[in-house]
């Protein structure tokens, strides 16, 4: 009797300080509360080790602000900041004041003039146009990944690394130290060896040390000399390609960026480069990492960076106040579909108030667990008019949101809850008619690969499968 009265002040405590520590996000609570009741101590041990630490969120915003703060006049001096709403593109904002003032105060990287972009659909056009600009370099080069592979297509880019290194260009590397833990130390030896710098963001073994090992670097950055940058989906690896024939066809999407909103590309790459490597940029090299654009366009971009380092959850906050305010079309596509309860109401709300809403999601998921914890969003969403499309040709794995034509975005988040609330993120917002005319005709042509989702049918599956979709779906808030 008496150890059983331990074991439950035990289990009560483990579950108090859950609820204490979670108070914020009470989703995230009843999640580990339910891992804890599957797992008693082992759970408690797993939330200890995995789940968000405020105090360390704090300290990496400090250590990530100090060196954005000695970037930002430079930035500011040189960008073509737009600072009202008159100044957006058209007439389509003319009525988005609220929308204007939300995107211009949501981070420390505000809306840009003075740019280009191109949008780069699948891992052939992507990888062709990231090779060719990367061996344009003539003063430094900047990669950064959440997966890099040690395949074919990884070894095209080491061998660009390592010439342009031997070259006399400043090559800097990142990798996440989970999503990159298969490549392997010779790969990055021959890479060490040629004078690259190369450093894994949050190794795993660090990472658990010292509790932060929920931090996962998901973002995918490439800059050249400053001038041009790429944002997107699209890892390194020979499956972006699709010759992995257990994935096959793999459909994605990137983009381009030249001009001004690459100074943001930059000073989120040295941000995340001086977590990993402790190296502190200098006054002097700001000249040359953030030199003057000329301008070759007149687009209309923002760089949102969302992550442990930021006050804000910018891209959740950006996407919730986009559908908001949609009058038209909701064309979302997302590889995992968990959308924390504010988008998923803004998202019911868009449906039942007439907005054409079609969300793509894969048909086959790398992730089982993802996949049920998905479908479990659907039924309801259907019920209120929201249209679902499952990608039949392959995996999709492209993160792009259509809003009207009054802006689109193109980044690495996810929609879910861990892209906006825990993993370090990035995304191009583009407000030209001219990239958004063309994701439309991309995502209209993926329609063309998929298979609707017909509600009746849907509410007709098997007992066990809702059982299974409404266990994920607990689990929801840590996938």
């Amino acid at each position: 009797m008496f150890w059983l009265v331990i074991i439950l002040l035990v289990f009560i405590f483990q579950a108090a300080t859950i609820l204490l520590l979670e108070f914020r996000n009470p989703a995230k609570a009843v999640a580990w509360l339910f891992i804890l009741f599957c797992v008693p101590l082992i759970g408690f041990v797993v939330y200890y080790f995995v789940a968000q630490d405020y105090n360390k969120r704090k300290k990496l915003r400090k250590g990530g602000s100090r060196i954005f703060r000695e970037m930002k006049e430079t930035i500011w001096e040189q960008a073509h900041i737009i600072g009202d709403v008159e100044q957006m593109p058209g007439d389509r904002f003319s009525h988005q004041h609220r929308l204007f003032n939300l995107l211009s105060h949501l981070s420390e990287s505000p809306i840009t003039g003075c740019n280009h972009s191109t949008v780069l659909t699948n891992g052939e056009e992507a990888f062709a146009a990231m090779l060719r600009e990367m061996e344009k370099a003539k003063h430094h080069l900047h990669v950064e990944f959440y997966i890099f592979r040690d395949d074919v297509i990884s070894t095209k880019f080491q061998d660009v690394m390592i010439r342009k290194a031997q070259e006399g260009v400043k090559v800097r590397f990142i990798c996440d130290g989970l999503g990159s833990h298969k490549m392997s130390w010779s790969f990055i030896r021959k890479l060490q060896d040629a004078g690259v710098e190369f450093h894994y963001f949050l190794p795993p073994l660090i990472a658990t040390i010292d509790r932060r090992v929920n931090y996962r670097n998901h973002r995918k950055i490439v800059v050249v000399d400053g001038q041009v940058g790429f944002v997107g989906g699209i890892n390194v690896g020979d499956d972006y390609l699709g010759q992995y024939p257990e994935v096959g066809f793999w459909r994605d999407t990137h983009v381009q960026i030249e001009g001004d909103a690459v100074y943001f590309l930059q000073s989120t790459f040295l941000n995340d480069w001086k977590l990993a490597s402790g190296e502190r940029i200098t006054e002097p090299q700001l000249a040359e990492l953030f030199p003057p654009h000329i301008c070759s366009g007149e687009e209309r971009i923002q760089i949102l960076a969302s992550g442990p380092d930021q006050d804000w959850d910018a891209i959740q906050e950006m996407c919730f106040g986009a559908i908001s305010v949609a009058c038209d079309r909701i064309y979302i596509t997302t590889p995992y579909f968990i959308p924390d309860p504010a988008l998923y109401e803004a998202l019911k709300t868009a449906a039942v108030s007439g907005v054409d809403v079609k969300i793509i999601i894969p048909y086959q998921s790398d992730s089982k667990l993802v996949h049920l914890a998905s479908l479990s969003y659907v039924e309801e969403l259907l019920r209120a008019g929201v249209e679902f499309f499952q990608y039949r040709k392959g995996f999709v794995h492209a993160k792009v949101m259509i809003v009207d034509e009054l802006l689109a975005t193109v980044g690495t988040a996810n929609m879910d809850m861990r892209s906006f609330f825990c993993n370090f993120e990035l995304t191009a917002v583009l407000f030209e008619s001219s990239p958004i005319r063309r994701l439309i005709t991309d995502f209209e042509r993926d329609l063309g690969e998929c298979s609707q989702i017909d509600g009746e049918v849907f509410q007709k599956r098997s007992r066990r499968q809702k059982g299974a979709e409404m266990l994920s779906r607990m689990l929801s808030p840590l996938l």
